[in-house]
């Protein structure tokens, strides 16, 4: 059997100077039909004014736009400040000027979250993120400091009935528990949140009622095929693909999602199953 229905890749980054459309194109042809493009910042200079945010947002939603038009995806676009800008920024204004540096970065990540929403507010954008905390070792403050912004981000995000798309740390026992609680303690519904880069064992149990995006690599297919019958509510597939001409095919290539959605259906994963991943667990979490 064959699928011969949409088929989604819920984490692609684009860059103007990578591949770009190509890119885009690549995932068409062997029968990708949506993305989910998540903005990449300019980890050598991200944004620190409001209006930086807003300029760097347009463009992603201007490549978002030209993959609908040349290219003839469906795009759903998710705007956000990747915690490793944050915290890089607190970390280089902090050490030059103390307090006052800690207060400018927090400003910053607010204004990064208020641009976001805006934008979704236009009906531009989908959902917030990447948003989270470091997924390496970080002084206690910064950890700290992450936790509380998540905190509150969260609680906008069950105020405006929006999903958030999380990046966080590996995999640990306590972190589902720990970001389920968070996001309970907020008002959250655990399924618009979306963990990115997830791994692929999908049972309830596991995920704690969050939504996992599982990045599809070769080495996740056993898992993913041994649980997904124990995930109520699904899960998506996403490949985190780059689009960094350093890195060519990082951090999985943008053909990956279609050849594995079929790989999961030789399998014997059912295909209502995977019409639950790429059409109707997007529609739900992101909207139309």
């Amino acid at each position: 059997m064959v699928y011969d229905g949409p088929i989604l890749d819920n984490h692609f980054h684009l860059n103007r100077k990578g591949l770009y459309l190509e890119a885009a194109r690549s995932f068409q042809r062997v029968g990708g039909t949506d993305l989910v493009l998540v903005h990449c910042p300019d980890f050598s200079a991200p944004p620190e004014t409001l209006e930086g945010h807003r300029t760097a947002y347009a463009d992603t939603l201007d490549m978002a736009q030209s993959v609908r038009d040349e290219v003839g995806l469906g795009v759903r676009v998710v705007l956000g400040p990747h915690p490793a800008a944050f915290a890089h920024q607190f970390e280089r204004w902090v050490s030059e000027d103390g307090e006052a540096g800690k207060e400018r970065a927090i400003e910053n990540y607010r204004h990064s979250i208020e641009a976001a929403l805006d934008f979704v507010h236009e009906g531009q954008a989908h959902a917030i993120g990447e948003v989270g905390r470091p997924h390496w070792p970080v002084s206690d403050e910064i950890w700290d400091l992450s936790n509380e912004l998540l905190d509150e981000t969260m609680h906008l995000a069950a105020q405006e009935g929006l999903p958030l798309q999380l990046h966080v740390e590996g995999e640990s026992e306590d972190t589902y528990p720990d970001l389920a609680q968070r996001a309970l303690r907020q008002g959250m519904d655990l399924r618009k949140l979306v963990r990115h880069y997830s791994p692929p064992d999908v049972r309830d149990a596991h995920t704690h009622g969050l939504t996992p995006s599982v990045l599809c690599g070769k080495g996740a297919l056993e898992t993913l095929i041994e649980t997904h019958r124990m995930a109520k509510n699904g899960f998506f597939l996403e490949t985190d693909y780059m689009d960094d001409p350093r890195r060519p095919g990082a951090v999985l290539g943008p053909k990956t999602v279609p050849k594995r959605t079929q790989q999961l259906l030789a399998a014997g994963v059912d295909e209502d199953i995977m019409w639950n991943t790429h059409s109707a667990l997007p529609t739900f979490v992101y909207g139309e």
